[in-house]
């Protein structure tokens, strides 16, 4: 994957927390999880920045992923998301056919509290320090309006608006290919490529999740409904009467389900989950929803197809992307499309290998970065935007 660096991390964990920064450095360097390339801890302390940009891999070109606004409990953990989060993307990326590698980027803080025209400017200008490796968007806690605002400091920022010659909300295309990938499931697990009659549980219908109920309701499906915040329940149920809602996601997850789709935030497939779920399908956007390696194989020894996260909730980065070529959405939803084939493909690599098809997924994905010429010039500063 390239040459590691490490900047600024330093021993503020004990070592047998397992999270602190013995358990990160462990991570880069030995762990089968790590083989990241560069992690950079940024701080700009006159506007209370505090973020981590990871890039796991350049091999297929400069690393995409969004910048994740959240109130992490430690900066320990923030590192950790940051770290999953970008090898998460290089996956996505290689199985979405993109020429770009994976990275990601975690603003630590309370976005409601924090957020502010000097912070974005001052991330902008981090993100521009790195000459073109890493490109950035949108993602939990960062909108639009913001990336508008970083993107003044740099030009390795997509996600913008398009009155700034951006793609716009890119969980347009997220939900959509959600849908594509529940579509294809439905095929593997029911024979026909249809949520008709189905009942589908979302958990989370924010910025993706609202999008996926309309698909859904459009394709004849009964939906099930939760989020921790009231107003985001109350916008469906307020236009879609027949929307039902439940308390919470464990109440969802035990209730009588065809598909539990997890669109909130990662580790949503635990122990205690899998356990009680009732959904012979798990099928949503979220990424990282397999709480620890092992999952996997528990799903599959219930009979529950799952289909991997970073395959089916590719839509947004497709759009971004697509961002940096003058974006055309048509065209971009055409590529979108495809996540459907793609995650056929998994599935029928899997019962060919006899494996989950998580497995057969991290597969092709390794298939094809092995397959191509490690990009080398993007250890040096970039002139543009592409590989």
């Amino acid at each position: 994957m390239g040459v590691t660096t490490v900047t600024d991390v330093r021993q503020t964990g004990r070592p047998d927390e397992g999270v602190g920064a013995e358990g990160v450095l462990a991570k880069l360097f030995r762990s089968e999880q790590g083989g990241h390339e560069q992690v950079v801890l940024c701080q700009d302390r006159a506007s209370g920045l505090k973020a981590v940009i990871a890039i796991h891999s350049t091999a297929l070109g400069a690393a995409l992923g969004g910048t994740r606004f959240f109130p992490y409990a430690s900066d320990e953990e923030a590192v950790a998301d940051a770290l999953n989060l970008a090898r998460g993307m290089t996956y996505k990326n290689a199985l979405a056919g993109l020429d770009h590698g994976g990275g990601k980027a975690v603003i630590i803080g309370d976005p409601e509290i924090l957020r502010s025209e000097e912070l974005l400017l001052a991330y902008g200008r981090f993100v521009a320090s790195l000459g073109g490796r890493y490109v950035t968007a949108c993602d939990v806690g960062t909108y639009v309006a913001d990336m508008d605002v970083v993107a003044r400091e740099n030009r390795w920022t997509t996600g913008r608006s398009p009155e700034q010659g951006g793609a716009g909300d890119s969980s347009v295309l997220t939900a959509f290919g959600v849908f594509q990938g529940m579509r294809a499931a439905a095929e593997a697990q029911w024979g026909e490529p249809t949520l008709r009659g189905r009942r589908i549980g979302i958990a989370g219908v924010g910025k993706v999740g609202h999008h996926l109920v309309e698909h859904l309701l459009d394709d004849g499906a009964e939906v099930v409904i939760t989020d921790v915040r009231k107003d985001a329940v109350d916008r469906i149920t307020t236009r879609h009467p027949d929307v039902t809602a439940v308390r919470d996601a464990d109440v969802l997850v035990r209730t009588p389900l065809d598909v539990y789709a997890p669109c909130a935030l990662g580790g949503a497939l635990d122990d205690p989950t899998v356990a009680a779920l009732t959904a012979t399908v798990v099928c949503g956007a979220a990424n990282n929803q397999l709480a620890h390696p092992g999952v996997e194989k528990d799903l599959a020894d219930r009979g529950i197809l799952y289909a991997p996260d970073y395959v089916v909730n590719a839509g947004g980065v497709i759009q971004v992307a697509d961002e940096l070529h003058g974006f055309e959405f048509d065209r971009a939803k055409a590529k979108a499309e495809k996540i459907y084939d793609t995650t056929a493909a998994i599935f029928e690599r899997a019962a060919a290998d006899g494996v989950p098809p998580a497995v057969a997924a991290d597969r092709l994905a390794e298939q094809r970065i092995a397959d191509r010429t490690p990009a080398e010039h993007w250890l040096r500063p970039a002139t543009g935007v592409t590989g």
